[in-house]
């Protein structure tokens, strides 16, 4: 950015861009910036990210949308967590869930905690993770996070949404914030003389200008990679997936809050749940199946061998950019990275980067004077998403193909990785080591001790001893009976969702 910014170009629609139109218009819109989006209408969007995680909650908060504003109309329903399945052969850990902490569960989390530290320390406890969290029983029960107001808690979730009809939503709401939109299929960025875009060439030869640009342009990365040639850092060492197939399935009447996620013999396959249908995908390495088997093998995992629905098949490249903000170029979602959609942390990145890039050019007076400390920070959480991710692969107990081995003899992992494990299998308190390493920020103590439990990451059954009255200090039946109870308030998912097209 330079001084006496006045104008923005977003180049390139899809959730991405119009996230980023929507929170720069709600923090800069009434400062009289021009903001313009502007989209080619011979270039498709991905679309099949369809999940997110809690922050969307508070982003739809920060631009004013209402759920009632916008989930009936993208077909969305609500998300309490993931299931894991079939990524350990650990007895007993075959499938765990992961939760999104809530309020209620301050009064369960230490039990989960206590037992999960002692079990890794000799104790036989009882450290599955599932039952320790609100979120598991309103999953398995079909219940959505909506609290009553008898039931003064906070609640935490996320969405499953259509991303093609979100697009549109957000491009709506935009537009009632003064963003404007431009039809225009860009073919050149042309540099000044001092190596920042001065304007965006047309096929229509129409020039077009601003002081600051957003490349959103996905993979292609066309003002960020290729007009300002930022360089592009694989991570395709510790994460192998590159491919994806993906088809629909009907719905369900009241679905499960939740997201499904099953490991097959080269990756694994989502399932997750829209009003109107479920998003299915098998997310693989290319190095290790061929399409064709790929979708063979999804179909038969959906019990779908025979059925003509039609896939798509898609090709993507994981890792990040080494700038994010580079001269008068911002870039969010595809265009600056992608660490897979495992944890369905891609629209969180992008969110992030927006309201960072906001928080440093204010700071700054709209100049670039902190743009340094901006890369930093947006790189370190990308680095971080990626060591979880990779974490999911690396404590894979399968060995039924090569891909699970390699995954799980890969030595490629990160130091910083390496010493969460370490600590892990030490039995030590992975807080105090994600404290040292400044990663609680990223994903909290629980997210990881979640995983590394779920997984089954502790001594076999012939490795601990009973415990005493002290280590049995947590009775888990009355924690279940705590957690029924809490559950007792929530209405069925499809009742929430049916009242909020009621009100739509």
């Amino acid at each position: 950015m330079r001084s006496g910014t006045k104008s923005i170009v977003i180049l390139g629609g899809g959730t991405a861009g119009w996230i980023a139109a929507n929170l720069i218009a709600t923090h800069w819109g009434g400062r009289g910036m021009d903001i313009t989006l502007v989209e080619s209408p011979d270039i498709g969007i991905i679309g099949v990210g369809e999940g997110s995680t809690p922050p969307l909650k508070g982003f739809m908060e920060v631009i004013g949308a209402k759920e009632s504003d916008w989930m009936s109309r993208c077909d969305a329903t609500y998300k309490v967590g993931i299931t894991f399945r079939d990524w350990s052969t650990k007895p007993g850990f075959d499938e765990y869930f992961h939760p999104f902490l809530s309020q209620p569960d301050e009064f369960s989390v230490p039990a989960f905690f206590h037992n999960s530290y002692l079990r890794r320390n000799g104790v036989d406890l009882d450290g599955h993770p599932s039952q320790f969290f609100l979120a598991w029983e309103l999953a398995r029960k079909r219940l959505a996070p909506v609290a009553p107001p008898n039931f003064p808690f906070e609640m935490n979730y996320g969405y499953h949404f259509n991303s093609g009809l979100l697009g549109q939503f957000l491009q709506d709401w935009a537009a009632a914030k003064g963003v404007k939109y431009r039809q225009a299929t860009v073919t050149e960025a042309v540099l000044d003389s001092q190596g920042f875009i001065d304007y965006l060439k047309t096929d229509a030869e129409e020039n077009i200008k601003a002081d600051f640009y957003v490349d959103s342009t996905g993979f292609r990365s066309q003002l960020l990679q290729q007009a300002l040639a930022v360089p592009f850092d694989s991570c395709a060492d510790v994460l192998f997936n590159d491919s994806a197939v993906v088809f629909p399935t009907d719905p369900d009447e009241n679905p499960q809050p939740q997201t499904i996620s099953t490991a097959l013999k080269y990756g694994w396959a989502w399932k997750i749940p829209l009003t109107s249908r479920f998003g299915n995908g098998y997310v693989y390495s290319s190095k290790y199946v061929d399409d064709d088997a790929a979708e063979k093998e999804l179909r038969e995992h959906l019990g779908l061998l025979d059925s003509d629905i039609a896939a798509r098949k898609l090709k993507f490249r994981v890792g990040r950019v080494r700038e994010h903000w580079f001269k008068n170029c911002l870039a969010v979602g595809l265009s600056q990275g992608f660490i897979e959609p495992l944890e369905a942390t891609a629209l969180d990145m992008v969110q992030e980067t927006v309201v960072r890039f906001i928080e440093a050019a204010n700071k700054g007076d709209l100049t670039d004077r902190f743009r340094d400390e901006f890369n930093t920070r947006i790189s370190k959480r990308f680095d971080a998403v990626r060591d979880y991710i990779v974490c999911h692969y690396r404590i894979n107990t399968r060995s039924d193909t090569d891909y699970w081995r390699d995954n799980g003899s890969n030595e490629k992992i990160s130091r910083s990785l390496r010493e969460i494990l370490t600590a892990w299998l030490a039995g030590k308190n992975i807080t105090d080591e994600l404290e040292r390493q400044s990663l609680d920020a990223y994903f909290p103590s629980l997210s990881w001790n979640c995983l590394l439990a779920g997984k089954g990451i502790y001594p076999t059954k012939d490795q601990v001893r009973p415990g005493n009255e002290l280590a049995n200090k947590y009775d888990l039946k009355k924690n279940a009976r705590y957690l029924q109870g809490c559950a007792l308030n929530f209405r069925s998912h499809r009742e929430q969702l049916d009242a909020l097209r009621a009100r739509t």
